[in-house]
């Protein structure tokens, strides 16, 4: 998407929201993930001896240390739950965040930032919310209300993925999320839930009747949905347009493709 891809969008929020240790849930034929993030030393010097010091720090940027990254393979697509469960061992008894890579979100400062820094009031577990129209909540897990404090709202349930008359709210998690560690006991049942997967709402759903600590978080940005293709073309061009070098070229295209369209009509 524009000149990265979307892993590098969720490295750059994670690392804004002071996150130094990352967790990727990977499967078969994800080596190039790895790839990604390792050294690229004669790519680097050949950088250098030229003098591209823009895209020498575009390219450190995705560079991890050694010791700061770890892979986790899922065998079987059984769920976000389930992929969540699969890093246990790894993220042990401390709090942890869940990043969605497909859901990127335009905002002024880092939803990842905004969630910690609410979550340092709270405590338990915040997931990020936002509302959504009545005839698309039944693609998303949503929120049961108990109180509406504004931004933050203490949970009293969610459903994964209800009917549109089951619906208990249209506000819908997206994919940002601050666990405690108690989630992971939630999912060593691996119960299977809507669509026959380990879903990770229903382990969440599980601490709101154990420890009542599960807060919704209205974050300040745009999301958009990138695993779908008309939700990748729309970040690309508000991405694109928000670009100070890119941002007029671009809008001249735009309006040119626009009228010629409308031209042919």
């Amino acid at each position: 998407m524009v000149d990265k891809p979307l892993i590098q969008y969720a490295i750059d929020e994670a690392r804004d929201a002071g996150i130094e240790e990352f967790i990727f849930v990977t499967s078969r034929g994800k080596g190039a993930l790895e790839d990604y993030f390792d050294g690229a030393p004669q790519l680097e010097q050949a950088l250098r001896a030229k003098n591209k010091s823009k895209l020498l720090d575009t390219l450190m940027k995705s560079t991890m240390d050694s010791g700061e990254i770890a892979y986790v393979r899922q065998r079987e697509a059984l769920g976000l739950g389930h992929a969540v469960w699969c890093a246990r061992r790894l993220i042990g008894d401390e709090p942890f965040a869940v990043i969605l890579t497909d859901d990127v979100i335009a905002s002024e400062r880092p939803v990842l930032q905004q969630m910690v820094e609410a979550h340092e009031k709270t405590g338990g577990n915040i997931v990020a919310a936002m509302e959504v129209a009545p005839s698309k909540a039944s693609a998303y897990g949503l929120l049961d209300i108990n109180e509406d404090m504004g931004s933050l709202v203490s949970v009293k349930g969610m459903v994964e993925k209800p009917e549109p008359e089951d619906a208990p709210s249209n506000l819908a998690v997206i994919g940002r999320y601050i666990l405690t560690p108690e989630i992971m006991q939630n999912l060593d049942t691996q119960e299977r839930g809507a669509g026959g997967e380990i879903q990770l709402t229903d382990a969440i759903a599980k601490e709101i009747s154990n420890s009542d600590n599960v807060f919704g978080f209205r974050f300040e940005g745009t999301r958009y949905d990138c695993g779908s293709k008309a939700g990748f073309l729309q970040a690309t061009v508000a991405f694109g347009l928000a670009r100070g070098d890119l941002s007029q070229e671009f809008l001249d295209y735009l309006i040119e493709t626009v009228e010629c369209r409308r031209a042919a009509q």
